[in-house]
């Protein structure tokens, strides 16, 4: 009597993609459970914003916590969602905020805006724009979309440039200024070449060189060396 041999496999445990959707964005996942707080992380959704589930009526949907765990394998696909999705531009760039209010602070931090710029709320003329610190509270849900923009604050500095003192009235200089403020022209052409270097600079950019269309922030007593050759 004679036996097949059977070639035994270890068994392979399948597992099954979850698929659940977030402010109408699909995810997948192979884990079964996921927090509040994982789900607003997968979605970019501020961990301090309130983050609901979706249930069918008559049942009213359901708060989910940063802490609550979440059953992703149930039946039917959950849908997650914010109630509060309040738009507003900074300088012109659209932003989603998921709270009613928004401080001076977070503007600043949203829009990337220097420390010592002034702010303001675009308000309709005749009205003028409202300034908005750090520690103000804008309502963002009030009608309509409202504007933020900044406006630098001039600086008053002096720069070394070959040598020579140059007055200066902005946080940063361009490639093509700094040539300007050197010979008093810039000549953009394929016979005249000109190199940037400084030194003394600020945080952002100690030192080091420039080429066309570079530009570098600032600060008092900066030290540039600009040369111009002429290839003709």
């Amino acid at each position: 009597m004679s036996y097949d041999k059977i070639n035994a496999a270890p068994l392979m445990r399948e597992i099954k993609t979850l698929e659940f959707i977030i402010e109408n964005k699909a995810f997948r996942s192979e884990v079964q459970y996921k927090t509040g707080l994982e789900l607003k992380q997968l979605a970019g959704i501020p961990p301090d914003t309130d983050l609901y589930l979706s249930i069918e009526c008559p049942w009213e949907d359901e708060l989910i916590t940063n802490g609550a765990r979440v059953d992703l394998a149930r039946p039917t696909i959950e849908y997650f969602y914010v109630r509060k999705k309040l738009s507003f531009s900074i300088n012109g760039q659209p932003f989603i905020w998921y709270k009613q209010y928004i401080t001076g602070k977070e503007i600043r931090e949203l829009g990337k805006i220097d420390a010592e710029d002034d702010i303001f709320l675009k308000i309709r003329k005749p009205f003028e724009d409202e300034l908005i610190t750090d520690a103000t509270k804008v309502d963002l849900a009030r009608p309509g979309v409202e504007h933020f923009v900044s406006i630098e604050k001039p600086v008053d500095v002096i720069l070394i440039i070959n040598g020579k003192e140059k007055p200066w009235q902005k946080k940063k200089i361009t490639f093509s200024e700094l040539v300007t403020l050197a010979f008093g022209t810039y000549t953009d052409n394929d016979t005249t070449v000109y190199t940037v270097t400084y030194k003394r600079g600020p945080n952002q950019n100690p030192e080091g060189s420039m080429v066309k269309g570079d530009s570098v922030h600032i600060k008092n007593k900066m030290v540039f060396n600009v040369t111009a050759t002429d290839k003709s």
